[in-house]
């Protein structure tokens, strides 16, 4: 790959509003499609009103460009041929970009993981719910793609989507799968497990009103459901996790843990709005963010926030800072997601952990 004329794909992508994940995926696929007539035979100038016409979705005129040609003459020979064939299949692959479909996460069909099924478009606009909350539907098409999270509660086995419409209801089934998650058992002194009566009711009040936030659904669609990292560091996997204290089972842990030093800035993974902010007994001060259709994402135990209840922001944004307030007993990051009032594994929106380079020396 010559990685300047894909550089410079990527960069177009991107000023088309893609993310910048979702425009390096779609430079190499469209690089690796258009190379066979032209890319890599033309110097880089020449090169870039082919890639222009490319990222624009006119296939045609960046064959010309490329090729030299005109449209009259692209039709003759062994042009032809291959014009209308590439044409053809990247057409299929892309619809210009400004219309690109929302990237949608990994699925696992278990308790704590997300599900996507395809909704028919038939009868007028849908809406659907899950265990009786209301569950994020996607355009694609002349259909929808509902993206549903189940809950760590969920029992393995069929499950139903409900479907209404105004000219009746729809039941889509899907399969649970069992998932063992890890159980920890810790034996501690009783005064760090017990809470007393006004710390109890204090936990009751947060609970409700975190309820509430992470109930949000929101008209706008998510721009994408690919998130980016909201702090660099090494990302627990944790999540599921069943702690018993003096043989008592607690909660399952309902996040992701990623290491950081206290002070380190979080950034929105992607754009939304603040629903909530606050200091919280067992979380800290935290910060929720509503993305749009029921996908809420919660920041805990920073050391400050920055953001305010109401304000909007964009990907890369400060939301706060690393630290180690509420329970905790370092500084770490807890991340969590929320689909249709259920936490869901983050680890399914983020880009995956990348393979250690064997290259470099171990410590």
């Amino acid at each position: 790959i010559d990685r300047r004329r894909l550089g410079y794909v990527e960069g177009l992508l991107v000023q088309t509003g893609l993310t910048a994940d979702a425009a390096r995926a779609r430079a190499q696929i469209l690089y690796w499609a258009f190379l066979g007539f032209a890319l890599s035979d033309l110097p880089l100038p020449k090169a870039r009103k082919s890639m222009h016409n490319l990222v624009k979705g006119d296939y045609e005129r960046a064959f010309c460009s490329a090729r030299k040609t005109t449209p009259q003459q692209i039709m003759t020979r062994a042009n032809k041929t291959l014009a209308l064939r590439c044409s053809a299949l990247l057409a299929m692959l892309f619809a210009p970009c400004a219309a690109a479909a929302t990237e949608l996460p990994l699925t696992n069909a278990v308790p704590g993981g997300v599900v996507t099924l395809l909704v028919r478009g038939d009868g007028g606009q849908p809406t659907a719910t899950f265990n009786g909350s209301r569950v994020m539907l996607l355009p694609e098409g002349k259909d929808w793609r509902a993206v549903l999270g189940i809950p760590l509660s969920q029992k393995a086995g069929r499950a139903q989507l409900q479907v209404l419409r105004p000219n009746g209801t729809e039941t889509l089934q899907f399969t649970v799968r069992p998932k063992a998650y890890t159980a920890q058992y810790l034996t501690v002194p009783p005064k760090q497990v017990n809470l007393s009566p006004d710390d109890e009711l204090r936990v009751a009040r947060e609970q409700q009103r975190l309820r509430t936030a992470l109930a949000t659904f929101s008209a706008n669609v998510p721009a994408t459901l690919r998130l980016a990292q909201p702090i660099p560091g090494v990302r627990s996997s944790s999540f599921g996790l069943r702690r018993f204290f003096n043989k008592q089972a607690r909660n399952p842990h309902t996040g992701m843990d990623i290491a950081s030093p206290a002070g380190v800035p979080v950034l929105a993974p992607a754009d939304g709005v603040v629903v909530d902010t606050g200091e919280y007994f067992f979380n800290g001060n935290t910060v929720l963010v509503d993305h749009g259709a029921g996908m809420v994402t919660m920041y805990c135990h920073l050391s400050a926030i920055d953001v305010r209840i109401g304000q909007t922001v964009k990907t890369g944004d400060p939301l706060g800072k690393v630290g180690a307030t509420g329970r905790v007993t370092g500084p770490h990051l807890h991340f969590g997601i929320t689909l249709n009032r259920t936490m869901v594994d983050p680890a399914l929106f983020l880009p995956p952990v990348p393979a250690p380079d064997s290259s470099l020396p171990r410590p």
